[in-house]
């Protein structure tokens, strides 16, 4: 685990980010069931066309994302007075070759083993979120977990936060099944897409034609990937 000292939303930030998966994104390898996600073949080409422009590739942020990043302080502010504690702000912490990565909001100062993931969503969302008897932890399952999985945190808590309306706040422990087979999956993508980028390299491409699949309902990932990653990643790598 390598902790890089950069602050969230800076260009040096983007650029540790660009061309590698990232845990906010773990739903598009894998579903919060288990199963092989079909938004990886999608995801997979952004990667490597951030790869080939040498930058992030530009992104939509709804209103309600640009609010988020107004409300996050107060959000987290509520959290330490709440839990009498306090936090600190996290760049960028990836695996020990640079090429798995997560940003979590906050890690606690006095619990090593834990942080703080904040969440500022629309009105209607958040009311979702305190209606659910996990809060948004459901919904954000692959990335908490893989948070816990790339942090080596014991748990994470989870905080939907809209300054008129009640908090849903709730804690996320590790789930060691879920990961083990969340970091055969990330694992295995990262694979393929180190490989299509050596390919890119020697070919000199700067861009890619998106492959044709048989069976486009079909996982972008293949038994016998994930197999692969479970015989030659160490039980440490995949989480267990």
């Amino acid at each position: 685990m390598i902790i890089h000292d950069v602050a969230q939303g800076t260009a040096k930030w983007l650029a540790l980010r660009a061309g590698i998966p990232t845990a906010s994104c773990f739903d598009k390898i894998i579903t919060p069931g288990g199963k092989a996600s079909t938004s990886a073949k999608n995801y997979m080409n952004l990667l490597l066309a951030e790869r080939i422009m040498g930058h992030p590739a530009e992104t939509f942020q709804s209103e309600w994302m640009s609010r988020g990043n107004e409300f996050e302080q107060k959000a987290v502010d509520s959290y330490e007075f709440q839990k009498d504690c306090q936090t600190v702000q996290i760049g960028f912490i990836t695996n020990d070759d640079g090429s798995i990565g997560c940003s979590p909001d906050r890690g606690i100062v006095d619990n090593p083993k834990g942080g703080l993931e904040t969440k500022c969503p629309s009105p209607q969302v958040h009311v979702t979120y305190m209606l659910a008897a996990t809060g948004a932890a459901n919904e954000y399952r692959c990335q908490l977990q893989g948070q816990l999985w790339i942090c080596e945190w014991e748990w994470v808590d989870i905080l939907s936060y809209h300054p008129e309306m009640p908090e849903a706040l709730f804690r996320v422990y590790r789930d060691d099944d879920f990961i083990k087979e969340l970091s055969a999956h990330v694992l295995s993508f990262s694979r393929q897409l180190e490989e299509k980028s050596s390919d890119f390299t020697e070919r000199g491409w700067i861009k890619l034609a998106a492959e044709e699949t048989k069976d486009p309902t079909a996982g972008f990932i293949s038994d016998d990937d994930l197999e692969w990653a479970k015989k030659h990643y160490t039980e440490r790598e995949l989480g267990i």
